[in-house]
């Protein structure tokens, strides 16, 4: 079995997508807390007075939380792509990143932009 040697490169790629991904969002859920998830855990069932605090503090920056979130949300949707078209072009085996972590990645970016749309449209 051949050892693929990771370059710091694909490394780098990998953390900034995870840290924007993560970073997204976290400013989305600050953006949503006021409103959309409150409603919608209230929906399942589940108490919402600690999102008060959060709400309180996210408030009065919710643009630049909005702003926040949507440019991390395209970074990370970018290195993505990236990652993904090197797996294309260099094939599955030869991939340094693995599936669980390009789908993960993707299922991140997916919640920060729910958590984002719900938070512009319900606020």
């Amino acid at each position: 079995m051949e050892d693929r040697v990771q370059s710091g490169s694909d490394k780098i790629e990998r953390r900034g997508a995870l840290v924007l991904t993560l970073g997204a969002i976290g400013s989305a859920f600050g953006v949503a807390a006021c409103c959309a998830l409150p409603m919608l855990l209230a929906t399942a069932g589940i108490g919402t007075a600690w999102l008060t605090g959060i709400a309180m503090v996210s408030l009065p920056y919710r643009n630049a939380l909005m702003i926040i979130s949507l440019l991390a949300l395209l970074a990370s949707a970018a290195l993505l792509w990236r990652i993904e078209r090197n797996v294309t072009r260099c094939g599955d085996g030869a991939a340094r990143t693995p599936r669980w972590q390009r789908m993960s990645l993707l299922a991140g970016l997916l919640v920060g932009m729910g958590l984002l749309a719900a938070g512009y449209l319900y606020a």
